[in-house]
């Protein structure tokens, strides 16, 4: 049986798929930059940041629809969770990005594209997942899936600072740390966000 909530105006999931889009974006832009010199970075940080203010005007507009439409596709406080933690993942990883450009980080180690790789793929489910939120059908799989791959990023994340320490000097164990920690926390604000999808799941069901 087709799990539906109640009548939708489908306005709001278009905007948090958007916003899931911009972290699909953004990992792009990540992934270049790790791949180019110092002197490269501060065009691929400004895209980086466009994609930011991109997120943000997409989660104002959200807030926006939420208070003027009769009717949502989920209850608010859902919807803007959903943003909010869409947003916050935006947000940690224009940090990242940041960090690389003003601590000239020439390179990084695989560890960084490991993790850029799972934010990448987490980001492509919640994408559809967005899309999908007035039919919970076949969304479980979604949220097992994003779990998995979060524990597989704290896993590289403890190897990444583990390699670190025995292989770098403190200052440059310091700056490759601060962009390593902000990686992992975009990869927990997408856990958040399947985690807001599985409590809906549970609530419907």
């Amino acid at each position: 049986m087709k799990l539906r909530l109640f009548p939708q105006e489908p306005a709001g999931l278009v905007l948090l798929s958007q916003m899931a889009q911009q972290i699909v974006h953004a990992s792009a832009t990540m992934a270049e930059i790790l791949g180019v010199p110092a002197s490269e970075h501060p065009k691929l940080v400004d895209d980086m940041h466009n994609h930011e203010a991109k997120s943000a005007e997409l989660h104002f507009a959200l807030l926006t629809h939420m208070r003027t439409s009769f009717v949502n596709p989920l209850p608010r406080e859902d919807m803007y969770a959903l943003s909010r933690y869409l947003n916050e993942a935006l947000e940690k990883l224009d940090g990242a990005a940041e960090l690389v450009s003003l601590y000239k980080l020439d390179r990084l180690p695989k560890r960084a594209a490991d993790q850029l790789e799972v934010i990448s793929r987490q980001a492509e489910l919640t994408v559809d997942a967005m899309r999908r939120l007035d039919n919970l059908d076949d969304l479980e799989d979604y949220w097992i899936e994003i779990l998995r791959l979060a524990q597989r990023a704290e896993r590289t994340h403890r190897v990444w600072v583990a390699d670190m320490i025995r292989d770098m000097k403190w200052a440059q164990y310091s700056r490759n740390r601060d962009v390593a920690n902000q990686l992992v926390e975009v990869t927990k604000d997408m856990r958040r966000i399947a985690t807001q999808v599985g409590s809906i799941i549970v609530k419907e069901s």
